[in-house]
């Protein structure tokens, strides 16, 4: 959770170095992260697992663009290059996204 930065989006300054909402399947339904969100000001995108005493609700508009996202991912990795990272270089391995990309486009 502490890695990565989110640019500011059309304003000057260092980027903010935390996104407004974090999207979780079930299974990151703990209260440790959810409490971590709470106090960083992070909206937690998680459904609840049904063995849990308190069901929490959440976003579900914001739930089905993490599905979307899923989805893409899965229809990207059929491309053998792609799921089993042939490419050493980042830059090539993006080169092979991108290319899995324009496939599924076309």
């Amino acid at each position: 959770m502490q890695g990565g930065s989110v640019p500011r989006a059309h304003t000057p300054g260092a980027p903010r170095r935390l996104p407004d909402a974090v999207a979780g399947d079930k299974g990151y339904s703990y209260d440790s992260l959810r409490r971590w969100c709470v106090r960083h000001g992070v909206q937690p995108v998680i459904p609840t697992r049904s063995d849990q005493r308190r069901q929490r609700s959440f976003r579900h508009a914001a739930y089905r663009k993490r599905c979307r996202v899923e989805h893409l991912f899965n229809r990207l990795k059929q491309n053998r290059r792609v799921a089993t990272r042939y490419e050493k270089r980042a830059a090539n391995y993006l080169a092979m996204v991108h290319i899995a990309a324009i496939r599924l486009w076309l």
